[in-house]
């Protein structure tokens, strides 16, 4: 029978700490606040704006985070140069694409675009409740389909972290809420 302090040792030397609080919290509360967003825009105008501000803040917290945060929270840790991308899309093709502690390129360019899109459906929505875009149809539009590419983005996002998770054999999801991946 192994030693219950012995096991710990071994598992906490089995895991590294990648992802930080600030990147976890702003992660599902990003979720959060989509979910919201998402849920009360026809009868609960008022959360649903709510909701598309704390989603703008969260943005704008991250982003700086990109620059100032832990390692893996850099983007200067996991945005991809072209070249990075085009070796690591050949590769993912073939499915041999190597682990990284952090994000992948691939991740690191969807990262980028649900940051960027979480900030067009914030600012357009925004728009809307201002006396010069009250009423624009075109203001609208763009909102309106900014939501729903951005949740094809997030289903993507999902079912990628899904697949990386089985073809890397680490649970990804469960890594998003303890910090943790293994060595």
């Amino acid at each position: 029978m192994t030693d219950t302090s012995e096991a710990n040792t071994v598992m906490q030397d089995d895991q590294v700490k990648v992802w930080d609080p600030a990147v976890r919290i702003f992660h599902w509360s990003l979720v959060t606040a989509y979910v919201v967003a998402y849920f009360t825009a026809d009868d609960y105008r008022d959360l649903h704006e709510w909701a598309g501000y704390a989603a703008l803040g969260l943005v704008a917290f991250r982003i700086i985070w990109g620059f100032v945060g832990s390692v893996h929270a850099r983007f200067s840790d996991f945005v991809p140069g072209p070249e990075r991308l085009g070796e690591y899309v050949r590769l993912a093709l073939r499915g041999r694409e190597p682990r990284h502690l952090g994000h992948n390129p691939a991740a690191a360019l969807m990262i980028l675009f649900l940051l960027l899109a979480t900030v067009v459906i914030g600012v357009s929505g925004w728009l809307l409740t201002t006396d010069w875009g009250w009423g624009s149809e075109l203001l609208e539009e763009v909102h309106e389909v900014s939501v729903n590419v951005t949740l094809v983005a997030i289903g993507l996002h999902v079912v990628a972290a899904i697949y990386e998770s089985i073809h890397q054999r680490e649970n990804l999801i469960r890594a998003m809420f303890t910090g943790n991946k293994r060595r």
